[in-house]
């Protein structure tokens, strides 16, 4: 089975500081930013990645069990992006 590797990704020209990726994600995938996106607003950053539920789930073509951040986002500035 091929597996296809999947990058969490987050538009910060989309987001505007809510937090709740933070809020919700139970690995503390995420962390404030240090610096103002184009409006102003200090968007979340991910900085650890290899601890997100859904990417070690991924890796090893188990199903999904996480993707709090990407639902509970509510302008769609998280997802899932395929990596070539």
């Amino acid at each position: 089975m091929i597996i296809i590797p999947k990058m969490l990704k987050l538009n910060e020209r989309y987001c505007k500081g809510c937090y709740l990726c933070i809020y919700v994600c139970p690995k503390k995938v995420f962390d404030l930013s240090d610096k103002p996106n184009l409006y102003g607003v200090y968007s979340p950053k991910i900085v650890r990645r290899e601890d997100c539920i859904d990417y070690k789930n991924m890796l090893e073509d188990k199903r999904s069990l996480c993707s709090l951040c990407v639902v509970t986002c509510p302008d769609q500035a998280l997802w899932w992006e395929e990596v070539p």
